[in-house]
């Protein structure tokens, strides 16, 4: 697949290219699920799997294949002595493994992923197509950690989707889409959310991230997606609660652990979702907010929820918020003042 032959050959021998023959994905699978073992990490490190992952990741164009080439390399990085030998070789992009929590190590993966723009490409298209939750969690730890290590590459990402590369042919824009981070974040926790609370926190920060750079704010700030946080919180009280009578045979002490585990989460959930409805706020343009009252994404219901969960922690940015308001519907800024009385104006 990796051949130069193969590169060669010709668009009819490409696009057969594209799909896994069954066998050889199941069997390549196998040595997927293998490479969990660290004594079968050491022995594909040995033969220079690596390298050979990497050429993969490079050359082929079967999104499944490089799929299971990351997942395998993830795994292997999971390993300390695998972790520090890929990250110190320069002749490799970095591995994605979200279990190394080695800052130095991290920081190294940094400069590497920055030295191969590809890399963005091939975690963009996961996030963007992948249902393997497990894949995709560990995905979104790696991205959430790199964020946090390098804003420079929160800003190089957020870029990257902008415009279509000059070089690449314009017939070729369907075989290479250009991927944009925020929709394939976006994705991945729609895929992750049912599953794996503790996935849905973690993209949740990777959106809060974006929006510490004002291209970030730019990128995100769309009617729907503010809709989609503000029913996230409008459902934040369902969740809590429990059923008071339950039939189950739980002891007390179960009981009480699962909550406190459930609302642990759901505090979690509940902060990131209000800083980055506060962040998003604050750059909400008159035309945004006129667009949102007239299509119903900021009703008086959901602009109601929005304040009882923003406010006090985030007074300035609900206040500045108002002014716009007022601005695009006097009567609708009275209405949502007389709830919250500590808003109205001072006259």
């Amino acid at each position: 697949i990796v051949s130069p032959e193969n590169s060669k050959s010709s668009s009819d021998d490409e696009e057969q290219q594209m799909e896994l023959d069954e066998e050889m994905e199941n069997e390549i699978c196998r040595v997927w699920d293998m490479s969990m073992d660290e004594d079968v990490a050491l022995f594909l490190q040995e033969f220079n799997a690596p390298d050979i992952f990497m050429g993969v990741l490079a050359k082929s164009k079967c999104p499944r294949l490089r799929e299971i080439c990351v997942g395998i390399l993830g795994n292997m990085a999971c390993f300390q002595e695998i972790c520090v030998s890929i990250s110190s070789d320069k002749n490799l992009g970095p591995s994605y493994s979200a279990g190394n929590k080695q800052t130095e190590v991290a920081i190294v993966w940094v400069e590497r992923i920055r030295e191969h723009p590809a890399i963005y490409d091939s975690i963009c298209f996961i996030m963007s197509s992948s249902t393997n939750v497990d894949l995709l969690v560990k995905i979104g730890e790696v991205v959430d950690k790199l964020f946090d290590l390098d804003e420079k590459l929160i800003l190089e990402w957020i870029r990257n989707g902008a415009v279509q590369p000059l070089d690449q042919p314009q017939e070729d824009s369907e075989q290479q889409p250009v991927f944009r981070i925020v929709p394939c974040v976006l994705e991945a926790a729609k895929q992750v959310r049912s599953e794996n609370p503790e996935g849905l926190d973690v993209y949740m920060h990777i959106l809060q991230l974006l929006t510490t750079v004002d291209d970030g704010i730019q990128a995100i700030v769309d009617l729907p997606l503010i809709d989609s946080l503000i029913r996230v919180l409008q459902n934040m009280k369902h969740c809590q609660k429990k059923p008071e009578n339950s039939a189950e045979s739980n002891t007390e002490e179960t009981k009480k652990s699962d909550l406190t585990q459930d609302d642990f989460h759901l505090k979690i959930l509940k902060d990131i979702s209000c800083e980055f409805l506060s962040n998003i706020f604050q750059v909400l343009t008159k035309e945004t907010v006129a667009q949102g009252l007239k299509e119903g994404q900021l009703s008086k219901q959901k602009c109601s929820c929005a304040f009882e969960n923003l406010l006090p922690l985030y007074n300035p940015v609900v206040e500045d918020f108002l002014k716009i308001l007022r601005e695009v519907d006097k009567t609708f800024a009275g209405n949502l003042e007389e709830s919250f009385p500590s808003l109205k104006v001072q006259t």
